[in-house]
């Protein structure tokens, strides 16, 4: 009883991290598009603070639900490295970095929300192999969708080939699967982007193979074990 407990809050708080995470999402593809500078918002400013501050409390509740406390810290402290406030430090403490240093830095909190999207997924899923999958591919979601918004800012006023975030959405897809897109990246971002997609992609490709062959697996076995029923005879 105690450890579904454990197991149902442990959920609950992936859950309330993946909202607030989204939360943050909607902030920053609104400033993307609109081209607002986040760091004179202080309405943004104040949310991320809270957001991550939640984030981290959160990690230290996972702590302690865990069976063993210094092992989930140690394999999960990039948890904890991913929340802290960093926008908020560099403001307070006045520190120079150049506005697409801090552009980057602003992203650093929605990994949190990746990782708790598929914690959640593996959770609600029934197979491991499929919630492995599941898993993987909300990630890969995740990760284009931030670097669409990447991609968009920094190629959309040097580049031609990007007249709006949709070709910008567009071409990461087309990177992530491995096909590449007619548009060629000018700035170092875009070519850095490029070749993580691709890496991406190529790492979630073997995922498709073992979930299918998983699936074909399956039906074999309830195949055979109904063809077993109707002659049992037959062996």
């Amino acid at each position: 009883m105690k450890d579904n407990f454990k197991k149902k809050l442990s959920n609950d708080l992936n859950l309330l991290v993946f909202a607030l995470a989204l939360a943050l999402v909607v902030f920053i593809s609104i400033d993307t598009f609109m081209q607002k500078p986040f760091l004179t918002n202080p309405v943004y400013m104040r949310f991320q603070l809270w957001v991550c501050v939640v984030f981290m409390v959160e990690f230290f509740v996972q702590v302690y639900l865990a069976d063993n406390h210094w092992r989930y810290f140690c394999r999960n402290i990039g948890f904890l490295l991913v929340s802290i406030p960093y926008l908020n430090i560099i403001t307070q403490f006045h520190l120079q970095l150049d506005e697409q240093q801090l552009y980057f830095i602003r992203f650093v909190p929605l990994l949190r929300a990746a990782f708790a999207m598929a914690l959640v997924i593996g959770y609600v899923s029934t197979s491991r192999i499929v919630g492995i999958f599941w898993s993987y591919v909300s990630i890969v979601c995740m990760m284009v969708y931030f670097a669409s918004l990447i991609f968009f800012e920094q190629e959309q006023p040097v580049n031609p080939g990007v007249p709006d975030y949709w070709a910008s959405l567009w071409w990461c897809s087309l990177e992530a699967t491995t096909i590449g897109a007619p548009v060629n990246p000018v700035t170092v971002v875009g070519k850095v982007l490029a070749a993580g997609l691709s890496a991406m992609g190529v790492i979630i490709f073997p995922l498709f193979t073992v979930y299918l062959t998983d699936i074909v697996q399956k039906y074999l076995r309830r195949h055979r074990a109904q063809n077993a029923g109707t002659h049992p005879g037959v062996s």
